[in-house]
């Protein structure tokens, strides 16, 4: 299947429908001379595009809205703006939400706002307080709650807060590191809900549960085939919860049901299989009743890991709710 957008690399998509269009926000890959390992120090991204489309059909063309928001933008940052998000608030705002490095190094999560879903956006002057790590995932639900999900391993630094708060950044687990030992249960992601305003957390940051149907305890840290890893998304249907992940180095991607935005969750299965490149991250929209999956691999750049572009799949559940894995041939 063809990409939607071939001008750019992109990658990471969040999609939403807003005003009747699905707009995609992705990353925006480029060319870099920096050697590919496994601190993702290659995946140099310096500004944000957003896209938007009325068809879901093969043939409709993508509207590239432009770069509306950059690294220099932005007060805090120093390099690497990462796969954000984007949500409406209960002012009709829109929010852009985004990890990139701080000045010493650091991932946090900021946030900026627009008057229109395709921005221009601008920054607060600091990220949100509390935050930290990568891969902001926005969720409103159905009674006009806002939260924010996050975290990713290894590159994305979510093993530096074992402890469970932005004050505990242990440095010693930079790296491509995880907990890692008999018994060891994984590191969960992130969660928290946001204040009316959209621009801070109106709680403590919350660690998720990710259970195994089998045993109904936490998946095991060494359970690399199911553990989460990065790309946290949540979407809705009916009244479950469905919190879907990637496992980084196993490159699947997974979902988890439960009955509340903090779960916990149950694993539900696979998703989507490993896809050309190293990274899989991915977003789940619903669009004129119909169920779509946004991910990325690199078939465009001929399997360049950091040179991505983002594809849509429709995607079907059963009776049960389960999501059915997209077919191989359909990738």
């Amino acid at each position: 299947m063809a990409p939607l957008i071939t001008h750019l690399y992109t990658a990471d998509p969040s999609a939403h429908v807003f005003e009747g269009r699905v707009y995609i926000y992705p990353s925006h890959d480029r060319e870099t001379d920096i050697q590919f390992n496994d601190n993702g120090d290659q995946y140099d991204m310096a500004d944000y595009h957003v896209f938007s489309t009325d068809s879901l059909d093969p043939a409709a063309p993508v509207v590239d809205h432009g770069v509306v928001l950059r690294t220099e933008d932005i007060p805090w940052v120093s390099k690497q703006l990462w796969a954000p998000d984007a949500a409406q608030g209960r002012d009709g705002k829109y929010y852009l939400y985004f990890p990139a490095r701080d000045k010493e190094g650091v991932f946090r999560i900021g946030v900026a706002v627009g008057d229109r879903p395709e921005g221009p956006f601008t920054p607060d002057p600091e990220p949100i307080k509390g935050s930290y790590s990568i891969d902001p995932a926005s969720f409103v639900d159905t009674d006009g709650q806002a939260y924010l999900y996050f975290g990713g391993l290894w590159g994305g630094q979510l093993q530096c807060y074992q402890k469970g708060n932005a004050s505990t950044y242990d440095a010693s687990w930079l790296g491509p590191k995880e907990p890692s030992s008999p018994g060891a249960k994984a590191l969960g992601p992130r969660v928290a809900r946001l204040t009316d305003d959209m621009h801070q957390f109106a709680e403590e940051v919350r660690e998720i549960v990710i259970l195994a149907p089998e045993t109904g305890e936490p998946i095991d840290a060494d359970d690399h085939d199911r553990r989460f890893f990065e790309a946290a998304w949540m979407h809705k249907r009916g009244d479950t919860y469905y919190f879907s992940y990637s496992t980084g180095d196993s490159h699947y991607l997974c979902y988890a049901t439960g009955a509340s935005p903090y779960g916990p969750f149950t694993y539900g299965g696979r998703i989507l299989e490993p896809v050309l490149g190293w990274t899989t991250h991915h977003s789940i929209v619903e669009f004129q009743d119909r169920w779509w999956l946004f991910h990325h691999d690199c078939e465009l750049s001929k399997g360049v890991n950091h040179l991505r572009s983002v594809k849509v799949k429709e995607i079907f559940y059963d009776d049960e709710g389960k999501i059915l894995p997209v077919p191989v041939d359909q990738y």
